[in-house]
């Protein structure tokens, strides 16, 4: 399995826009920040609060005085762009890079520019390959965040990563829990005449009893709707 890649981020200006760019990476595992002369020097107190927490990454980034430093130790260079340069390089998506470097050996770096006017020719002449992505024609502005979430999310998908907003999915309760849910309803529905008239009794039980499988109420639901029902009956008494 290849090295994830190390996001070098040239000449960035802000240190609000360093930490939110460690903030993406983060989130799709990737780690390693390079960076190339700050403006405002680094560590830039402004870089932590806007990372949110990926302070991991920001206090294991490397400073570097030249692009040609920072990726010295790279094979597979990627320039993120969407202007034309005027150089002749392949030209692929934040996908195909992503494919690319999955299956690369040795290291590779995804280079990033300033906020204000992105990679020089200079520095694209680093890189094998550019990497842009389809954009408005009439509005073609991503900032520096946005453009590395881009290629971290596309890495991230040759990976295997939790999402950690996705709740547990829990099997449906046994059988006998739910029986005592429509067992425990029955009992309160009879007093009320409910199955009437006895003709129709077996349907309207069968018919019950498929209204309240079909959920595939889990253990805790189940055991939340017996405690909705006792309360229903207790308040019935008092």
């Amino acid at each position: 399995m290849a090295e994830a890649p190390a996001i070098v981020l040239v000449r960035p200006q802000l240190g609000e826009n360093i930490g939110k760019a460690a903030r993406a990476m983060l989130n799709f595992g990737l780690t390693e920040m390079r960076l190339v002369a700050p403006r405002d020097g680094w560590p830039n107190p402004s870089a932590g609060p806007a990372a949110a927490g990926a302070d991991r990454v920001l206090a294991e980034a490397k400073l570097f005085d030249t692009v040609g430093e920072a990726v010295a130790d790279c094979s597979h260079v990627y320039a993120t762009t969407v202007r034309k340069r005027g150089v002749t390089k392949p030209v692929v998506t934040p996908e195909e890079a992503a494919r690319e470097i999955d299956a690369a050996p040795g290291r590779s770096a995804l280079l990033f520019g300033p906020e204000r006017s992105g990679l020089d020719i200079q520095d694209v002449g680093y890189a094998r390959a550019i990497i842009t992505v389809p954009i408005n024609p009439e509005f073609g502005s991503l900032n520096l965040a946005q453009a590395v979430i881009l290629c971290a999310y596309e890495w991230s998908k040759t990976r295997t990563l939790s999402q950690p907003t996705q709740e547990e999915v829990l099997p449906p309760a046994p059988q006998e829990e739910l029986d005592g849910l429509i067992g425990h309803l029955e009992s309160m529905l009879e007093p009320k005449g409910y199955f009437m008239p006895a003709i129709r009794d077996e349907v309207t039980r069968t018919t019950l009893r498929n209204v309240l499988t079909k959920p595939g109420w889990n253990h805790y639901e189940v055991r939340t709707l017996r405690g909705v029902l006792t309360t229903l009956a207790r308040a019935k008494r008092d």
